[in-house]
């Protein structure tokens, strides 16, 4: 089996239904998304088609990207791209094999079940202490080749921490990707191509390009320690490629103790199910300024790090940071390279309305705690000229701080009025309603604020009318939460009134308060006049 020859990847047609096909069709103008069993597949098999074309593409310039957006390469061209990297991609075979360590034997490594490629299957210790309540033991027993090798790339890409000497990915365990995708889908092919990087701008970050040699790209194509020299692998001994490809777990599948059956995740009839597979810890070690082009990063200490999706989920409060960046104080934040090449370079010829779509997950140390995926608008964003983008990126900052500053409240409030101030617990529901209470009205001014930019980049969209709208939406779902969802629904015999009142009289002053109108920039309100100063306005 050839990863670039043989039908394995799953997809959706125009018409809705699901096919399998080979990587040089990925350009074929019928095919609309990809259509995996599993929503991470989805995501990894995304990021496969994009940085197998990112490493093989001849177009090297701007006009020649613009072209292979509208006019997709033919099968025959795509194939004719991908043929020097043909031998990377053998899944089965005595010699390398795609994201296999080349040298591992069983007598030196442990043998695993195939349950075991996948992040969220329970550990040793939930088996051992049978406390996998939520994701049970023995939902997946044996796959398919199409699911095992996408099932090996999903691990290898997203590594989470698995004891010692087993290694996390390059970007850390369960990274944040971000990808620009057409709002309606048009094609896969325009999907994926929206995130291919011209091929200088590519190879000038995360490594080498004077390394071209097929090991520097694919490292399983060689034993680890002829990449690795010391305790670590860093940009500088791979090629920019290598960020695609990375290998930090020792693994080979078991190819020869196979039988026939059903695919326990597509279900599909194979004659050689894998069900076992041998793992080696001390694989490659990540180090150093990798710098992802589909992820985007945050600033710790002067170095820049990988984001990761923590609890809370994806939404319209992390819009800012991943596309035009943060830069307050406390965190700063910047957009993928692709992002932030898309909003500054190509923009309008990009032809057509935008999404962004964010996914990973959201790792506690080598536990999986979620998978979360969610698609954030840009509203003709990439139409937009430099100065509007500051001026959006001045706005949404502001309205973020805001609504951060009234979601702060609200929690607090919650907890006193259940508990009292010393209460120590999770909240984190609390903050997820509020933020996803507001989102219909944080994207409705968005979406005003851009329009109007688009027609007239001079604009003023940061008028206080439209702060005071802001202001209005969170008052007013921070005490709609407060009374009826989380304080006001409580059976009353387990209520403490006086602590209502009072959790409610401090949200209220919180949510007016000098914290909320510096974050908006509101006026102050005017104070009520005194005896003295009425008596001197009836003299005048």
């Amino acid at each position: 089996m050839n990863l670039l020859h043989d039908q394995w990847i799953p997809v959706r047609r125009r018409a809705g239904q699901r096919d399998w096909i080979s990587p040089p069709q990925l350009s074929n103008p019928d095919i609309v998304a990809f259509a995996a069993d599993r929503p991470d597949f989805n995501g990894a098999l995304a990021q496969f088609a994009i940085g197998l074309l990112q490493s093989t593409t001849p177009a090297d310039t701007p006009a020649e990207w613009r072209r292979l957006l509208t006019t997709p390469p033919a099968e025959q061209e795509l194939s004719a791209w991908f043929a020097p990297v043909a031998e990377a991609f053998l899944f089965e075979g005595d010699g390398p094999r795609f994201m296999q360590d080349l040298t591992l034997s069983a007598d030196e490594a442990t043998l695993n079940p195939v349950a075991a490629l996948f992040i969220d299957s329970p550990g040793e210790n939930a088996l051992r202490n049978n406390s996998d309540h939520f994701i049970k033991r023995g939902r997946i027993d044996s796959l398919c080749p199409a699911c095992a090798a996408t099932a090996l790339f999903t691990l290898q890409t997203n590594a989470p921490a698995g004891g010692v000497g087993y290694r996390t990915g390059l970007r850390g365990g369960g990274p944040l990707t971000t990808l620009l995708l057409r709002q309606k889908p048009q094609s896969l092919w325009q999907d994926l191509w929206l995130n291919v990087l011209e091929g200088p701008l590519h190879r000038a970050h995360s490594g080498d390009a004077e390394k071209a040699a097929l090991h520097f790209r694919f490292p399983w194509l060689r034993p680890i320690d002829q990449l690795q020299t010391g305790e670590a692998i860093s940009p500088a001994q791979v090629h920019p490629d290598h960020v695609f490809w990375a290998m930090p777990r020792r693994i080979r599948l078991d190819v020869d103790d196979v039988h026939a059956g059903e695919c326990d995740v597509c279900g599909r009839h194979s004659n050689t199910l894998i069900r076992q597979f041998i793992a080696k810890n001390y694989g490659l070690n990540y180090k150093g300024a990798w710098d992802h082009p589909l992820s985007p990063y945050y600033e710790a200490k002067g170095d820049w790090l990988p984001l990761h999706p923590q609890p809370g989920g994806l939404g319209y409060r992390h819009w800012l940071a991943w596309l035009l960046g943060a830069d307050d104080t406390k965190s700063r934040q910047r957009p993928s390279r692709v992002v932030t090449h898309a909003l500054n370079e190509r923009k309008r010829q990009m032809g057509g309305a935008l999404r962004l779509w964010a996914f990973g997950y959201d790792m506690d140390n080598m536990k999986a705690r979620c998978w979360y995926d969610s698609s954030l608008p840009l509203y003709g964003l990439d139409e937009c000229e430099a100065d509007a983008l500051r001026t959006v990126s001045s706005c949404v900052s502001s309205w973020l701080s805001g609504a951060q500053s009234a979601a702060t409240s609200l929690r607090g409030a919650v907890k006193d009025a259940w508990f009292g101030g010393d209460a120590r617990g999770d909240f984190s529901s609390v903050d997820a309603e509020f933020w996803g209470r507001t989102e219909a009205s944080f994207y409705q001014l968005l979406r005003q604020s851009l329009e109007a930019l688009r027609a007239d980049p001079l604009a003023d969209v940061d008028e206080l009318a439209v702060r005071q709208t802001w202001h209005a939406a969170l008052v007013r779902t921070a005490l709609d939460l407060f009374d009826h969802a989380f304080v006001g629904t409580g059976p009353i015999e387990r209520q403490t009134p006086h602590r209502i009142a009072e959790a409610r009289r401090k949200l209220l002053n919180n949510l007016y308060g000098n914290k909320m109108r510096e974050a908006l920039r509101l006026p102050s309100p005017e104070k009520p006049a005194t005896r003295r100063t009425r008596a001197a306005s009836a003299q005048a």
